[in-house]
């Protein structure tokens, strides 16, 4: 059962996920504009260092996604806001992105799967392209160099836009770089100069960048 929940800022429809560990707390919202037939599951940063949906980054990178005409669903993994459950290092993480993109495709039938995902979000959704059938892929700031295992994680061939801020302070840009240069199949990569690992005032930038980068994506948007 989905049951609704308190409305966050900004969210057409509030939620609660059934997932492994519990229910998951979530937002849907829909597209602006002309649409596509596409729905975009986000995935926010780390839990322990106060990573939730309603970051900064996630928000805005949903936002230009609806934008584009896709829309979002953003939720918080196990532990984290309303979310029931506990920390898991990933793994369990791994598992409320199924449950959610399980969610999705019951409700939104014969909607495009694109995955999202900041720093631990992004490697999470990297982990589950290929399994979940995802048909576009947005990673910001991936945490290369950091715990988690990048070593033979490719995503399948679908469009992919890496963005990397070259100032990050918590995530190495230079290893982001040569894993990107390293990949079999590259994505397109991002540079933004002077950019911290929270987009400071840099999140109007990081709007237009992803605008940029998925504007002639698949599936196409109509009026």
């Amino acid at each position: 059962m989905t049951t609704p929940t308190a409305h966050p800022a900004g969210a057409d429809q509030a939620l609660s996920i059934p997932g492994p560990a519990g229910m998951l707390e979530a937002a849907f919202d829909l597209a602006e504009g002309p649409a596509r037939a596409a729905l975009a599951v986000v995935c926010h940063p780390l839990p322990t260092e106060g990573g939730t949906m309603h970051n900064k980054v996630v928000t805005m990178a949903a936002r230009a996604l609806r934008e584009s005409g896709v829309a979002t669903l953003r939720f918080n993994f196990r532990g984290v806001g309303q979310s029931e459950g506990r920390f898991d290092d990933g793994d369990g993480e791994l598992e409320d992105l199924r449950a959610v993109v399980r969610w999705a495709r019951a409700r939104h039938p014969g909607q495009a799967l694109w995955l999202a995902g900041f720093s631990f979000g992004a490697w999470v959704s990297l982990r589950a392209a290929g399994e979940l059938g995802a048909t576009a892929l947005v990673s910001i700031a991936p945490p290369v160099g950091r715990s988690w295992d990048f070593a033979g994680l490719v995503p399948p061939p679908i469009p992919w836009v890496v963005v990397q801020g070259e100032a990050d302070e918590i995530v190495d840009p230079r290893a982001v770089f040569d894993w990107v240069a390293a990949l079999p199949r590259q994505p397109q990569l991002v540079r933004m100069p002077d950019t911290s690992h929270f987009f400071h005032r840099k999140l109007m930038d990081l709007r237009g960048a992803l605008k940029q980068a998925v504007r002639d994506w698949p599936p196409p948007a109509h009026g």
